[in-house]
């Protein structure tokens, strides 16, 4: 492999690191797909930063502002702040627990970062890079509101689905804008909205194109390939203004007097919580240094968050002239779970609320974990693999050599063993040079941010020091030659004292633990592999993980997988919900109009068998279906995916409408209707009660 840049340590006396992922929004709670695409990653490698010798300091934070927030309070009765309030604390718990070494995990909506935004945003403005603009936005009367995307719902121009959003169709998956609905009506009050036109504010990206081309062409051999493909893609289509504020009240108020009445869009403030959280720390890392002190900023986010670090972040901190640039953007890919994509709604996931009540170290979740870091691609998590990997790799390899070696100097030579009584022969000498050898390119391997590969050296160093183990079979020398003994324990000790080191950014609860073991009161540190003087007095001793029992496990499943916080007033809100819901689907059903039986005649409903299923990439909701129908074959569209994986809709018969005008969706022509019924645990297909020929009609 050709040596990147990473790979050159610095001077370690002056050169920082800083490092941040990704800010975790707080309408909910994190699942595992939340953790491996930033928070995990970040604190693997700002943990490998300090065992090697590096000042560090890894910042995090809620992003509390926008939309969304204001929306999922408004349903959970509850103002934003309460909202925020109650999500920040389960976020910090867990990544507490998961030891997610943040040195601080702030909030986007603390004082600092308010007035830190504002700061930065008028030396943007000074600077000539921000202008006025009108934007046409639907205004409803009733409420007496601009209202943004997302409070607006209508009909898809593109599909016909009648619960669009202002932003975005979740039956098409179309990117929408408000004006483009049809019967469009507020999601607060049910009205139908004006279109009115209103004076925004406008960073004009388009003017740093030149700037961000430059820059982003200096990463190569730093960054991913594709990060730079899709960001100089980006300004190769042609970089455009983007409005930077909202008629909503929950933000940062805007610094101009003609913009009192607005707050900053939440992508534009909440980067700018990376430079008020390191602020908090009364640390000065992102202004520009004259004395040539250095600072390497490290960004690590998902996919979908690329674009906001490599284009419209570095084009702010160019606008404002007083802010490092970030050194590497570590972007990453998508977690899925057992076939299909991790989902809130359907608990379809791993959430992590309670991994603390589930029994499992956080080390074993932090070591699957990281095996998932999708680095290059999307991942999969998938539970068998879980508990093999666990039992084979994690107890078998590594928590096997560690037991074994500690408990055998415990049992005899009562825990005691030092240099003084050693004399290395060959295979020592050519073990621990094996064993040096790998960490050294388990270093260089760390320093290119390939992080599960640095985890895969650590197992092969253990596997080197099972293997040494096995060889000299200490247990039949120990009557015969306890010299011989003493010199293989002791290497094997020397070995666990290697992997307590550099385990430490994998699984510190368990680097903690074999120090305390080998009775050694200090920090990890990657030079200790290289120290041979040790006296070691072990005690203690215990297993460093449980063996996975398969059906613990699956008790356990059951506990991860669903999603049980909520807050009081969350509850009240919901089972108010649900009274309303039940009042309207009477009221609905007393209201609808009594057909004839002639009217009832026009439906031709069929039977049919799902023959073929599969998800449509670009829909959240939409499954293709291949129905024969006897005389023929239909292809269906059902919004289902939510509740049915494809493979399980195969050969499944169900009721078809044959007669519906077909429509065109994602330019897929869809030529029926699947019935199913909907009821408050979603969506369940009509199906016949006995198995029916192909074709045959209902009515």
């Amino acid at each position: 492999m050709v040596e990147k840049e990473e790979t050159k340590t610095g001077n370690k006396e002056k050169e920082k690191i800083l490092i941040t992922s990704a800010l975790p929004y707080v309408n909910n709670i994190p699942h595992i797909g939340n953790i491996v695409g930033s928070h995990l990653p970040a604190d693997i490698f700002a943990k490998f930063m300090r065992i090697i010798g590096y000042d560090v300091t890894f910042v995090g934070g809620a992003d509390e502002h926008g939309t969304p927030i204001e929306i999922a309070a408004r349903k959970k009765n509850l103002n934003p702040k309460e909202l925020c309030d109650y999500y920040y604390n389960i976020h910090k718990k867990i990544y507490e627990w998961l030891n997610i070494s943040y040195d601080i995990f702030s909030r986007t909506s603390n004082e600092i970062h308010h007035s830190t935004t504002q700061e930065f945003f008028t030396q943007i403005y000074k600077n000539g890079y921000i202008k006025e603009g009108k934007i046409s936005l639907p205004y409803c009367e009733k409420c007496n509101r601009v209202l943004p995307d997302r409070y607006v719902e209508g009909t898809c121009p593109n599909c016909g689905y009648e619960k669009a959003r202002g932003d975005q169709c979740e039956m098409c998956g179309n990117m929408l804008n408000p004006t483009e609905l049809k019967n469009p009506k507020c999601a607060i009050c049910g009205s139908k909205p004006e279109i009115v036109e209103r004076t925004h504010l406008f960073f004009e990206l388009n003017k740093l194109s030149a700037q961000l081309d430059d820059w982003i062409k200096s990463k190569k051999g730093i960054w991913k390939d594709n990060v730079i493909a899709e960001s100089l893609g980006w300004i190769k289509e042609g970089l455009k203004e983007r409005c930077i504020t909202r008629d909503i009240k929950w933000g940062i108020k805007v610094p101009l007097e003609n913009f009192k009445d607005k707050v900053f869009y939440v992508w534009f403030d909440a980067p700018i919580g990376y430079i008020s959280f390191t602020k908090e720390l009364g640390k000065n890392l992102w202004e520009k240094d004259s004395k040539g002190n250095n600072v390497r900023i490290y960004h690590f986010i998902g996919k979908d968050n690329i674009i906001f670090h490599t284009i419209f972040w570095p084009a702010m901190l160019l606008a404002n002239n007083k802010f490092n640039l970030p050194y590497n953007v570590v972007g990453l890919q998508y977690l899925n779970y057992e076939g299909g994509k991790i989902s809130k709604s359907q608990n379809r996931g791993i959430f992590c609320e309670n991994l603390p009540d589930s029994g499992i170290d956080s080390d074993v979740w932090r070591f699957e974990l990281t095996f998932l870091i999708p680095e290059n691609s999307d991942a999969e998590w998938k539970w068998d693999e879980f508990i093999n990997k666990t039992n084979s790799e994690l107890i078998g390899n590594f928590g096997n050599f560690v037991n074994r070696t500690l408990s055998f100097i415990n049992k005899n030579f009562n825990g005691e063993i030092n240099f003084k009584d050693i004399n290395f022969g060959d295979d020592e000498k050519d073990t621990l040079k094996d064993i040096r050898k790998k960490a050294e390119e388990y270093k260089n391997i760390m320093l290119n941010i390939h992080l599960r590969d640095g985890l895969r050296k650590i197992l092969e160093i253990s596997d080197i020091g099972n293997e040494y183990m096995q060889k000299k079979a200490p247990w039949k020398n120990l009557s015969k030659d306890v010299d011989d003994c003493k010199k293989t324990m002791y290497c094997c000790a020397l070995i666990c004292y290697a992997l307590a080191n550099i385990s430490h950014p994998f699984l510190p609860n368990s680097s903690k633990k074999i120090f305390e073991m080998l009775n050694i009161k200090e920090c990890a540190k990657f030079e200790n592999i290289y120290k041979d003087n040790i006296e070691f007095q072990i005690k203690d001793i215990s297993p460093l993980f449980k063996k996975m029992d398969e059906k613990i496990i699956w008790e356990i499943k059951g506990k991860v997988t669903k999603i049980g916080v909520e807050t009081k007033e969350g509850k009240k809100a919901e089972e108010k919900k649900t009274e309303e819901k039940k009042e309207i689907k009477t009221e609905n059903e007393e209201n609808k109009e009594i057909i004839t039986y002639e009217e009832f005649k026009k439906l031709n409903l069929k039977v049919g068998t799902i023959e073929d299923a599969e998800e449509i990439p670009k829909s959240e909701r939409l499954i293709k279906l291949t129905v024969n129908l006897g005389q023929e074959k239909r292809t269906i569209l059902a919004g289902i995916k939510k509740f049915y994986k494809p493979i399980d809709l195969i050969n499944k018969q169900v009721i078809v409408l044959t007669n519906l005008k077909s429509r065109k969706m994602l330019n897929i022509e869809s030529q029926g209707m699947i019935l199913a019924a909907e009821d408050d645990e979603g969506i369940k297909l009509l199906i016949p009660d006995k198995k029916t020929k192909e074709g045959s009609e209902i009515g």
